[in-house]
């Protein structure tokens, strides 16, 4: 059969640089898809975390109230101060770092947890997996917003205690996806396979059933810091997540929208921080879980 070149020659020799193909197009836009939104979340956690070691910004809390409600732009104030005096830049890098410490710890206790009773579950079957999922049906009845107001009330307002709560609603979720994935992966030729060598049961699920299905765990994971961020916004809205005058977006948007009238940019900047991680989060998550399922 001919082989047909479909390279173009320059006449001045060489090759001609041919535009992107539907193919090659469709790569680019899914590696932008997961890359774009994966360095927006890099530069969030750099900024947060390594922000107050190389940025000269006052100390979120403590400050003088001779300098309150400063302009965006003031010297010393980037995007001002609030009404206690307080650089409002510094209150969002320092809100944020509380925010993704909440989120990224509910979210690795949810895959953690979650995906391990999921996957047990999936793989034994039988009443232990009836007996597993009629429990976790239990805490999924329940909204997660109204569970996770009940148990932050009861044990206190406090970032540890922020975690505990909210993990109460991601384990279920997690769970739920960890065993869905297994119930898939046990009908697969290869689990057979180790079962007819005599493998241990632990040892298939740690090194057959964790690997295949940590893609799906991963990007719903990051769906998840998306939405525990939001519900730990909504937790400090309501005075029962962390605690002014120590801050997190959550409670930033609720001082601000005691004067939004006057200031109305004391809750513009953490909600649009707070969007901005939101989407990138979700798009990841997404994008990550196209390309892992193949579509």
């Amino acid at each position: 059969m001919a082989v047909v070149d479909t390279t173009a020659a320059s006449p001045l020799g060489g090759e001609v640089e041919r535009p992107l193909t539907a193919g090659r197009f469709a790569r680019v836009r899914r590696n932008l898809g997961i890359w774009f939104p994966a360095g927006v979340l890099i530069l969030i956690v750099v900024v947060c975390f390594l922000g107050p070691w190389v940025l000269p910004i006052p100390k979120p809390t403590g400050g003088d109230v001779l300098n309150s409600n400063l302009s965006v732009g003031s010297p010393g104030h980037l995007l001002g101060t609030d009404p206690d005096g307080n650089d409002i830049l510094s209150r969002l890098i320092y809100g944020g770092r509380a925010d993704l410490t909440i989120a990224v710890s509910v979210s690795l206790l949810g895959l953690i947890i979650g995906g391990g009773i999921g996957s047990i579950s999936g793989y034994l079957g039988g009443g232990l997996d009836t007996l597993l999922m009629r429990i976790l049906d239990v805490f999924i009845a329940f909204p997660s917003l109204v569970l996770t107001l009940a148990v932050a009330q009861s044990l206190g307002a406090n970032l540890q205690n922020t975690v505990i709560a909210l993990a109460f609603f991601s384990i279920p979720a997690f769970a739920r996806v960890a065993r869905g994935a297994t119930l898939q992966l046990r009908s697969r030729p290869f689990m057979d396979a180790a079962e007819l060598c005599g493998t241990a049961r632990w040892r298939i699920l740690l090194r057959h059933v964790a690997p295949n299905i940590g893609p799906q765990l991963i990007s719903f994971a990051l769906l998840g810091v998306g939405i525990v961020i939001v519900i730990s916004g909504a937790l400090s809205f309501l005075g029962l997540g962390v605690q002014a005058p120590s801050p997190s977006w959550g409670n930033m948007i609720y001082q601000g929208q005691q004067t939004l009238t006057a200031t109305p940019t004391l809750v513009l900047w953490p909600s649009i921080t707070l969007l901005i991680t939101v989407l990138a989060c979700n798009l990841l998550g997404e994008n990550l879980r196209s390309r892992w399922s193949g579509q």
